[in-house]
C-alpha cells in the first residue's frame, strides 16, 4: 500500500520525530539516572544543533553579499528594508499587548508559592550601549573565543557578521566590474553551503526526536511546581500570538493561513526543540525561500536580521508577563505609564539583546526601565528552559510570517507557489 504524499512529506517526518522523541523521553525519564538512552538523546540533540550552527557564519556572509549584489536589479530595495522593520515593530506591538492582557487577567505573580529566597540578580543585563557595542564587529569574521574553567570555545555574533557582509556587499556593488569575481565566488560558495545545509536539514526528524526526548528527561514536570500559573500564562499568550495574531496578519494579505502553517511547521517544531533562533535560522531561510516563495535576494537579508532582532516570544510576550509577575510578587502597583513603558521597551528593546542572550537580558532591560527589582529574575529561572521552547517557536515562526507578508506587499512573492490573487 502506497502512503499519500502528505504522510511522507518533510513536515510529516518532523511530526513523527516529535512523537518518537516524546516516547523515548518518557522511557528514559523512567530509567535510573545517567542511563544510556538519556545520554544518547543528549548527544544526538546537541550534535545536531552544532551542525546547524556550524553553517551559520558562511551562510549569512555569502547570502547577504549575494543578496546585496542581486538587489541592484530590484528598484525598491530600500523600501523592502523599511517595510521589514515596520512589520517587525507591528507584530511586536500586538504581541506585547497580548502579553500584558494575559498577565493582567491571570495575575501569575499574585498569591504564588514561589520561594522568595530564589530571587537573585542576573549576571548580565540589557542596555542600549551594549547593543551599540555588539553591532561594531570585533573582527572581520564576527567571531570570538569564550574562555572558562572548562576550556575555550569559539562563538560568533550573527549581527556583526551581518554588518560585515553588508559592508562588503555594498563595497562590491560600488567597485563594479572589478568585484564581479568576488561576487561570483560568493554566489558559488553560497550554493555549496546550501547543498551541505540541506543534508543537515534532512536530519531534522532525528534531531527533533533527540532534542524533545532530552527535554523530557531534563525538565520533566518537577520544575513547574509553584510557577505553573506563570508557565500557563506564557503559553496562553504565545498561543494567542501563534494562532490568532499571525493568522489575522496572513489573512489580511490573502495568504492561505492553513497552508502557511503546514509549510512553516518544520521551522516552528525545530525552533521549539532547539530553543535557538540561530540554530533554526538556516531552516527558516530555506523554508521561507522554497516553501513560501520569498525571493532569495530578500530572504537572505530579512531572515538573518529577524534571527537577531525579531523575537515576539523572547522580547515581547515574555518580558511583559514576567514584569507583571515581578510587580505582583513584590506588591508593586503599575501605572498606565508603566504599561506604556513595557510596550515601548518591548517594541524597540529587542535590538538591545541582539548581540547577547535574548530573553533574560531583555527582561532585565524591562525591569530596570520600570524600576522593578532585578532580583525578580531569579524567581523565574527554574522554568526558563520550559518556556524558552515556546518562545523560540514563536520567534522563528514570526520571522517567516514577516518575510512572507512583506514580499507579498511589495509584489515580489512567487504567487505561483500559492496560487494567490495578485494584490491590487
Amino acid at each position: 500500500m502506497r502512503l499519500p504524499k502528505w504522510a511522507t512529506s518533510f513536515g510529516a517526518q518532523v511530526i513523527y520525530g516529535l512523537i518518537i522523541g516524546l516516547i523515548l523521553g518518557f522511557i528514559a525519564a523512567g530509567m535510573p539516572g545517567g542511563n544510556a538512552l538519556a545520554e544518547t538523546l543528549d548527544w544526538v540533540g546537541s550534535t545536531y544543533v552544532k551542525l546547524l550552527k556550524l553553517l551559520i557564519p558562511p551562510l549569512v556572509f555569502t547570502a547577504v553579499v549575494t543578496s546585496i549584489a542581486n538587489l541592484r536589479q530590484v528598484t525598491n530595495a530600500a523600501r523592502l528594508a523599511v517595510q521589514t522593520l515596520v512589520w517587525f515593530a507591528i507584530t511586536s506591538l500586538f504581541s506585547v499587548l497580548i502579553g500584558i492582557g494575559v498577565g493582567a487577567l491571570m495575575k501569575p505573580g499574585a498569591n504564588t508559592t514561589v520561594d522568595a529566597a530564589t530571587a537573585a540578580e542576573p549576571s548580565t543585563t540589557g542596555s542600549w550601549m551594549g547593543f551599540l557595542n555588539s553591532v561594531v564587529p570585533a573582527n572581520i569574521f564576527g567571531l570570538g573565543v569564550k574562555v572558562s574553567d572548562s576550556g575555550a570555545s569559539a562563538n560568533f555574533n550573527v549581527l556583526q557578521i551581518l554588518v560585515v557582509a553588508m559592508l562588503f556587499g555594498i563595497a562590491a556593488v560600488r567597485v563594479g566590474k572589478a568585484a564581479e569575481p568576488f561576487i561570483g565566488f560568493n554566489e558559488s560558495l553560497l550554493k555549496v553551503v546550501q547543498e551541505v545545509l540541506w543534508w543537515v536539514i534532512r536530519l531534522a526528524p532525528i534531531g527533533t526526536a533527540a532534542l524533545i526526548g532530552n527535554a523530557v528527561v531534563s525538565y520533566g514536570w518537577d520544575a513547574l511546581g509553584s510557577l505553573g500559573k506563570f508557565v500557563l500564562a506564557i503559553y496562553i499568550a504565545l498561543a494567542l500570538v501563534l494562532f490568532v495574531l499571525y493568522p489575522i496578519v496572513l489573512a489580511a494579505h490573502k495568504i492561505p493561513v492553513v497552508e502557511f502553517y503546514r509549510r512553516v511547521w518544520p521551522v516552528t517544531t525545530l525552533g521549539f526543540a532547539t530553543r535557538s533562533s540561530m540554530g533554526t535560522m538556516p531552516v527558516t531561510q530555506r523554508t521561507t525561500e522554497e516553501a513560501m516563495g520569498v525571493p532569495t535576494e530578500y530572504a537572505s537579508f530579512a531572515i538573518p536580521l529577524g534571527a537577531t532582532t525579531k523575537m515576539d516570544g523572547c522580547a515581547s510576550v515574555y518580558p511583559a508577563i514576567s514584569a507583571l509577575f515581578v510587580a505582583q510578587f513584590y506588591g508593586i502597583p503599575l501605572s498606565l505609564s508603566d504599561y506604556l513603558l513595557i510596550v515601548v521597551v518591548s517594541v524597540l528593546g529587542s535590538a538591545a539583546t541582539a548581540g547577547t542572550t535574548g530573553a533574560t537580558v531583555m527582561l532585565t532591560l524591562t525591569l530596570s526601565t520600570l524600576g522593578l527589582p532585578l532580583a525578580g529574575v531569579g524567581l523565574l529561572l527554574a522554568v526558563d528552559p520550559i518556556i524558552d521552547m515556546g518562545r523560540t517557536a514563536i520567534n522563528v515562526t514570526g520571522q517567516s510570517v514577516v518575510a512572507t507578508v512583506v514580499a507579498k506587499r511589495e509584489g515580489i512573492l512567487d504567487e505561483s507557489r500559492w496560487a494567490l490573487t495578485p494584490s491590487k
